[in-house]
């Protein structure tokens, strides 16, 4: 057991050496070398010693042809009996070298690259990008695909990971072994390495035409395919509104159209790869000839030994491989900035909705809510709220009610700051919610709304989500309060999962709307926070099962600030006050009661509701 722990805390040790959930401490720049270094901050000197690691791996790769060289040499230069003895000394290093010194070189800078590097730079890179990302306004997410944004996140955080991998054990690798080459080379003579070095621009000048091309076209073929992965996320998180418009043909051309383009970004992308290609092999195929050609020739002329036409040929043939590795990597590389460029426009846009530099915690004791001359629009033609200035005093419980675009749900939002007021400001007990920070003030307001939200998770993580420090009793009691501790008991997932444990499908789909909305509520329930929002809490719930609750909710408000919106008006009837919106201000406020008897707008809504439509249809 010992010896176990031992060789897993070996193993641990290292692949600690960068921490992979570190928090970056500035947003992403929006240059690529600054996106690199903002992701790679904290990591800098491990990836230091990788680079050396590989670089000494590199020059090992080289040693090897120079090694094998002295070993020809001193085989010719002895007798064929005697060579063993004559040349042990030569035999022995070189059996050193290639047992035990290349192995142990190579087996480091690969420890480093698999266990140090690899996995610690992808989840750095994507937990950053993630936290950002989360950190954005709601608005970043409506005018995006979900699954694009996703997708983004991950490629991007990707192909950041592999241009890192592969510049260091790959382009750095290479860059040492070809300088090796050159010093080596030089040793035999000197025209053989300038013509190394002469080959080296032409192909560095080749690599310098085609990459930025690779990296244009994997840079469109990225956000392509970002698109086909939106397109299809957002046809199957809508499904059933497609099988209801029985638009199954309608999705299938508009996914087809996505990918239909991206296959015209990957066809690009295949004819510049497939001339790259034919190119690198005809200028590869040339450095064998060009280098073992050369020493064939001063050999003829007595200039060179045996042993450096073995140790050119071996030099040769491996940089030949090598070249056709390496422009196959950097291609790829290339095409990783391009992806990387890409998901970089996407995810690093500044937060448009941010703490204030002096935010501070919001300290909530009595409940108290104000909102002074507030006023937001949706756009110049938008709907929104216009001056809106309301007081709710500290337990009260008040009703909002108003026809659809009034402004209820603008309220609510500008509540909860996910967007910020054009003008005025909201206080809750005197404190300016702009001056506070948007996680303290979201935990001071527990909410139930109409489209209800649930996680493909379990129905104990879905209600826990209200207090993640809660106990399982804790969550049954609130279940219980919510009238949904029954239905959840017979629940069972298609894993055989059942009760509080079972997973209740993507948004909640395995639950009916009242199901949905009463788990939402338990988990209001569980959060207990001092004021609450009922955003048509109940809508979704039939007569006979919001009567059986009402008893519920009423025990949950008591104490509470709360604000209830609702257009069945019968559910807020017993509210202290109710206020009614129409285009974005208050037309009338009372109780309900005082709002009847005015006969305005609260009197016609509720003569709908009541037996308004009943009594005209009976009179006609």
């Amino acid at each position: 057991m010992t010896e176990s722990t031992d060789a897993q805390s070996w193993w641990q040790r290292p692949s600690q050496w960068i921490d992979p959930f570190r928090r970056a401490s500035s947003p992403p720049p929006q240059t690529l070398l600054a996106f690199f270094r903002w992701n790679l901050d904290g990591a800098w000197p491990i990836l230091g010693i990788a680079a050396l690691f590989s670089i000494c791996a590199g020059v090992v790769e080289v040693m090897a042809a120079l090694i094998l060289g002295q070993v020809v040499d001193a085989a010719l230069e002895a007798e064929a009996g005697s060579v063993f003895t004559d040349q042990s000394g030569v035999l022995i290093g070189a059996l050193l070298f290639f047992v035990l010194a290349r192995p142990a070189i190579m087996g480091i800078s690969t420890f480093f690259q698999s266990i140090v590097v690899q996995p610690n730079v992808l989840n750095l890179v994507l937990s950053r990008l993630h936290r950002h990302t989360i950190g954005q306004a709601v608005t970043f997410f409506d005018n995006d695909f979900a699954g694009r944004i996703s997708q983004k996140e991950m490629q991007t955080s990707r192909a950041l990971t592999d241009v890192v991998i592969e510049m260091i054990h790959t382009v750095l690798f290479a860059v040492a072994s070809v300088v090796g080459a050159i010093f080596l080379l030089g040793t035999v003579d000197w025209r053989i390495a300038a013509g190394l070095l002469i080959w080296m621009v032409v192909y560095g000048l080749f690599i310098r035409s085609f990459m930025p091309r690779i990296r244009t076209r994997s840079k469109a073929r990225a956000a392509a395919r970002a698109m086909v992965t939106g397109q299809v996320v957002d046809t199957v998180t809508n499904i059933k509104t497609v099988k209801l418009f029985a638009h199954a043909d309608h999705e299938d051309r508009a996914a087809l159209g996505a990918m239909s383009e991206y296959r015209n970004r990957a066809l690009e992308f295949g004819r510049v790869s497939v001339t790259f290609r034919f190119w690198l092999m005809t200028l590869a195929g040339l450095l064998p000839v060009l280098l073992v050609g050369g020493a064939l020739l001063y050999w003829s002329r007595g200039l060179v030994s045996a042993g450096d036409i073995t140790a050119t040929g071996a030099v040769s043939l491996r940089l030949a491989q090598m070249t056709g590795w390496v422009s196959f990597t950097l291609m790829a590389l290339y095409s990783n900035l391009g992806e990387v460029e890409d998901g970089m426009r996407t995810l690093s846009p500044r937060h448009t909705l941010t703490d204030a530099p002096d935010a501070g915690e919001l300290a909530v004791e009595d409940g108290r809510v104000t909102l002074d001359n507030l006023t937001f629009r949706y756009g110049r033609e938008g709907g929104g709220i216009d001056g809106i200035s309301l007081d709710v005093a500290p337990g009260e419980k008040l009703g909002i009610v108003g026809a659809s675009g009034a402004g209820k749900s603008t309220l609510v939002a500008l509540l909860l700051r996910l967007y910020d007021a054009e003008d005025g400001r909201i206080l809750i007990d005197g404190q300016d919610i702009g001056k506070v920070t948007q996680e303290s003030l979201r935990r001071k307001i527990g909410m139930v709304t109409q489209e209800t939200a649930m996680f493909n998770r379990s129905a104990l993580d879905n209600i826990r989500y209200g207090r993640p420090d809660a106990t399982f009793d804790e969550v049954v009691e609130a279940a219980k309060k919510a009238e949904s501790h029954e239905f959840i008991e017979d629940m069972e997932d298609h894993k055989g999962r059942r009760g509080y444990e079972a997973h209740l499908g993507e948004r909640g789909v395995k639950l009916s709307g009242g199901q949905r909305q009463r788990i939402a509520l338990a988990r209001a329930i569980l959060k207990d926070a001092p004021i609450l929002v009922l955003d048509e809490a109940t809508s979704a719930l039939d007569s006979e099962v919001e009567a059986s609750i009402q008893d519920a909710l009423h025990r949950v408000m008591e104490g509470k600030t709360v604000l209830a919106i609702a257009h069945r008006l019968s559910t807020i009837s017993d509210m202290d006050r109710i206020v009614v919106l129409d285009e974005g201000r208050i037309a009338e406020e009372g109780t309900h009661s005082s709002l009847l008897a005015k006969g305005g707008l609260y009197a016609r809504y509720w003569d709908r509701q009541s037996g308004g439509f009943e009594a005209r249809e009976a009179a006609e």
